[in-house]
């Protein structure tokens, strides 16, 4: 692992509260330093959902919270969090790698197996936990995960939970079995929405016979939604986060998970070089978020009783740091690409409050369990005290 200085991510921390300060005024950037127990803490909110979003291939400051990146993200400055709290130093001392990064947030421990090869974790993850504590069938925890590498994600190799995972939906996965269903000849209609991995660039995913039926029974029988309906939807999409996020409010319509899981990686086009695909995903991203929150306070099942949980998986390289190329990676290990932030809302949840102390990502599974009320015996990270 990198060696990175915590001197260099609390100057990150502070950095982004200044940035908050001239957008929302000084009310937003108020430290708290006491604890009050919350609402939900208290038991007054029953059956709570979460629906947590990473960002896979995570913006820097500079697109986003600095004075001249913030017009790419006024869903999340404006509507967002001021209705939440905001955790400005959330440091991943982890590999730096989508999927292993990803799958440390969803176990509460840093993971060490190959990034580019899909595989169950090694520790337990928090639907095997959550499943496994609450005795919830496998219909209340959901997956929705943007490449072919991450169709495991949802359990774990850990003795002891197995059958306890939860489902994993493939949006690429699902349109190309639907188009090879349709028309094989008509994939190149879609390529924008099947690029698969951005850092080993396999264009469109392979399926065999056997998986190819597997998704389109995924869509008939959890989405309830027929081929042609999808293509046609998918269609008019401009991005594959675009169609995670219309994937994600069909099962939420049709399932209505208790926990759900969605990734999106649309901004880790910024690998190819290309600045201005990489700020059109981030864009793209905060209003998936606004509309993502709008969502949930329009479903009467998650409505009032759902936190929505925010965090990019980690940074990208800073433009002057020799060891790396800039926007384009995260290679270094410096503070720019191990400093991220968390973004809480939901019942219990402070708002307009901003906490400037270290976190790290693998305090999301028992912050999660402390919420619901299930055990999280082999995380390595600690529950989150302002959001329990």
């Amino acid at each position: 692992m990198d060696a990175f200085d915590p001197r260099s991510c609390e100057l990150r921390s502070q950095t982004r509260r200044e940035f908050l300060r001239l957008v929302a005024g000084s009310a937003m950037a108020t430290a708290v330093s006491t604890l009050v127990p919350s609402a939900f803490a208290a038991g007054i909110q029953p059956r709570p959902r979460t629906v947590v979003v990473t960002f896979g291939g995570g913006a820097r400051d500079e697109e986003t919270f600095a004075l001249e990146g913030q017009q790419n993200i006024p869903h999340l400055l404006t509507e967002l969090i001021p209705q939440g709290t905001f955790f400005t130093q959330v440091v991943n001392r982890g590999i730096l790698g989508h999927y292993v990064a990803t799958a440390g947030i969803v176990t509460g421990c840093y993971e060490t197996f190959d990034n580019f090869i899909a595989q169950p974790t090694g520790n337990p993850t928090v639907f095997e936990y959550f499943r496994r504590g609450l005795a919830r069938p496998m219909d209340d925890a959901w997956v929705i995960a943007p490449s072919n590498g991450f169709q495991q994600i949802g359990f774990s190799r850990h003795g002891g939970y197995e059958g306890q995972g939860a489902g994993v939906i493939l949006p690429k996965q699902l349109l190309a079995a639907a188009v090879n269903r349709q028309r094989p000849q008509s994939l190149v209609d879609y390529e924008h929405l099947l690029q698969d991995n951005y850092e080993m660039p396999v264009y469109r995913p392979s399926l065999s016979q056997n998986d190819g039926e597997l998704h389109l029974e995924q869509l008939a029988s959890t989405l309830r939604l027929s081929v042609e309906d999808f293509t046609r939807d998918a269609r008019a999409l401009d991005s594959a986060d675009a169609l995670s996020l219309s994937i994600a409010r069909r099962l939420m319509a049709q399932v209505s998970p208790s926990l759900l899981l969605i990734t999106l990686h649309d901004m880790d086009v910024a690998h190819a070089g290309a600045f201005s695909l990489y700020v059109d995903a981030i864009q793209r991203a905060d209003r998936i978020c606004g509309e993502l929150w709008t969502t949930i306070q329009t479903m009467p099942e998650y409505k009032d009783r759902t936190a929505l949980f925010i965090m990019p998986d980690f940074g990208r390289d800073a433009d002057g740091d020799p060891g790396g190329n800039g926007f384009q990676h995260h290679r270094t290990g410096g503070a720019m690409a191990r400093t991220t932030w968390l973004l809480a809302l939901g019942p219990g949840i402070r708002q307009n409050v901003t906490i400037d102390r270290a976190i790290q990502p693998i305090d999301l599974v028992p912050t999660i369990g402390k919420r619901h009320g299930f055990d999280t015996p082999y995380v390595k990270g600690a529950p989150i005290a302002e959001l329990v």
